[in-house]
């Protein structure tokens, strides 16, 4: 299981870049989706390694305010908010 938690780790090093600077808003945006989403993987899988049901309800929360933050960004961009 550490394997696995480690991989997911390191699968987030290439979306740095992107969320750091990538080429447009968007890109940083998909970029957070996914970091957000490999992150929640993370915290489940934590939860079912250790058997601690809190990181479920960690992840699930966590799952909701990313998924609103996206929405929010997204209508934010839409409407010509991010130039650059």
């Amino acid at each position: 299981m550490a394997i696995i938690e480690i991989a997911l780790l390191l699968s987030l090093a290439p979306l740095l870049p992107l969320l750091w600077r990538g080429p447009t808003s968007w890109d940083r945006l998909l970029a957070y989706n996914s970091a957000s989403n490999r992150i929640v993987v993370l915290l489940c899988l934590v939860a079912i390694a250790g058997a601690e049901t809190a990181f479920l309800d960690v992840a699930v929360g966590y799952a909701a305010l990313s998924f609103l933050g996206v929405v929010i960004l997204s209508r934010f961009l839409e409407r010509g908010g991010g130039h650059r």
